[in-house]
């Protein structure tokens, strides 16, 4: 095999790792800060119809005042459903019924959850930096592979280099977002 086969797709590492990102700043946006926002929602999956389906799919999110999120559930059956699935979400929110409209008041979030919510978002920040290491090492393998089949040292380095550089810009990025996020959270 003659040095210029080989042709590492960085593009395809690249939207990985941009993958991993967004699921980051998902995970990031389902967690409160003491605010009411409808994407704080996102991650909450309804038992609807014999299946897993996003909250937005069963109901209108609005958001009428600060400190307060509204549901309005379309299927009055699923209303139920609705309320298990964001008790069971961990947002530590208690909703209130009314009709087909689920009522989610925002509590003032006290030290003690600012230091948990912290450590979640940590917790998120860090599954975000396993999962583009996990793609470093796709692409390390990939490499390996290629000088296996006759790519040049000097060629197998600069691969190397590139695909690490990629890994550490992008956990540059989780620390970043994971940093601004904390500070978010910790804001009173």
């Amino acid at each position: 095999m003659s040095d210029q086969e080989f042709e590492l797709d960085t593009d395809d590492l690249m939207r990985r790792m941009d993958g991993a990102m967004g699921a980051l700043k998902t995970e990031f946006a389902s967690l409160r800060t003491g605010r009411a926002s409808a994407t704080m929602l996102e991650p909450v999956m309804v038992d609807a119809y014999g299946s897993k389906t996003p909250i937005n799919q069963v109901g209108t999110v609005n958001v009428p005042e600060p400190r307060m999120v509204t549901v309005n559930v379309w299927d009055k059956s699923l209303v139920n459903a609705v309320e298990k699935a964001i008790m069971n979400s961990g947002l530590g929110i208690n909703p209130q019924t009314n009709g087909t409209i689920v009522m989610l008041p925002i509590p003032e979030l006290n030290e003690e959850r600012r230091t948990e919510l912290a450590r979640v978002a940590a917790q998120y920040a860090e599954h975000a930096r396993v999962a583009v290491r996990n793609i470093r090492r796709d692409g390390m393998d990939q490499i390996k592979k290629a000088k296996n089949d006759g790519l040049s040292e000097d060629d197998q380095k600069i691969w190397e280099g590139e695909v690490q550089e990629l890994t550490d810009s992008y956990i540059k990025q989780v620390d970043s977002a994971l940093e601004n996020k904390q500070s978010e959270i910790m804001q009173v």
